[in-house]
């Protein structure tokens, strides 16, 4: 893998340079536990406060092959700025003081009665990923498939699904100058996490109809996040898989080869294939099979297996619809 920049780490890189007290790591553990794209993410501090500009390459000079007392025709490379934005997801993790007593009180027992409030936003970004839409909600950030929408536009492998029952599959090379993650100037990278009660309960409403009260430790969680593709060739759609495995145009490994083969140098960054758990599913069993030549399985560093494809890991992400509805020709 090429040598990425400097400014450029994963959460738990960020984690280790800016919170020493491990707060930060725990939550990163969790994400990366949960949320396979976290694992490979790349994140990088952005050049303003709630979006990221990026000046993008979209046509190269023309050349000119001289005679002799001929001169060189002028010539030009052309350049687009693009302003991605970054949205901020917010949850407060309320736990009543008598639950957090019966776990043994203090930070460590409040720590576990929060997961479910990060793995929500957890959830939620995963999914924002790749189906976020500015246009849509213009609070949020502008994810993969906004990007690619259609069937036969660049960078996009159509299967031949049609109907509601489709689903893609990605291939992302995570780099400094290829696709990556930002967060806003001055901020962190990652979620933020404050004590709204500085250690101590405050009082919270419940659910009932009039609110009643009850004394509870409630936590902030924040998490200010940005999608930048800064090469659109890096990225490449895999669009209307039909789900069902005995279905026409389901799961081809011949489509994956020609989306390797689309990225124009796949040792750029950091390389991953993400899918939900029924292309993973339908993945693994090929790898599974004798006669595969395609699919190699390794081990993480945790021992457990790791299915690849040319060397490329591929990582489940649930947020990756089965009903996605068909993609069709650019209109």
């Amino acid at each position: 893998m090429a040598t990425l920049g400097t400014n450029v780490f994963t959460l738990a890189d960020w984690a280790k340079r800016l919170d020493p007290d491990g707060k930060t790591a725990q939550i990163v553990n969790v994400l990366s536990e949960t949320n396979e794209v976290i694992k490979d993410a790349l994140f990088k501090q952005a050049n303003g406060a709630t979006y990221h500009r990026t000046t993008v390459l979209t046509g190269l000079p023309s050349i000119t092959w001289r005679k002799l007392n001929r001169g060189v025709q002028p010539s030009k490379y052309r350049l687009v700025q693009v302003d991605d934005t970054i949205g901020l997801a917010e949850v407060h993790a309320k736990a009543d003081e008598e639950i957090v007593a019966l776990n043994g009180g203090g930070p460590n027992a409040r720590f576990p009665l929060d997961v479910p409030y990060i793995e929500a936003m957890n959830q939620d970004v995963a999914g924002g990923m790749f189906y976020y839409d500015t246009s849509d909600d213009p609070e949020k950030f502008l994810g993969l498939s906004a990007r690619y929408p259609y069937s036969d536009a660049p960078n996009v492998i159509d299967a031949g699904g049609d109907g509601a029952d489709c689903t893609s599959i990605w291939l992302v090379v995570w780099g400094e100058n290829t696709v990556h993650c930002v967060f806003p100037q001055g901020s962190k990278a990652g979620i933020e996490q404050r004590d709204v009660g500085k250690g101590e309960p405050i009082y919270v409403d419940d659910d009932q109809t009039p609110a009643g009260q009850y004394l509870a430790y409630v936590t902030q969680y924040k998490w200010k996040i940005g999608l930048s593709v800064r090469d659109w060739q890096y990225v490449v759609r895999v669009c209307n898989i039909e789900t069902a495995l005995e279905a026409a145009n389901s799961f081809n490994h011949k489509h994956l080869i020609q989306a390797y083969n689309k990225i124009p140098n796949i040792k750029a960054g950091k390389a991953a294939i993400y899918c939900n758990k029924t292309m993973k599913t339908q993945i693994d069993l090929a790898a599974a099979d004798s006669n595969n030549r395609i699919f190699t399985q390794s081990k993480d560093a945790f021992g457990r297996p790791v299915t690849e494809f040319f060397g490329i890991p591929i990582r489940k992400v649930d947020a990756i619809l089965d009903t996605e509805t068909a993609l069709t020709a650019t209109p």
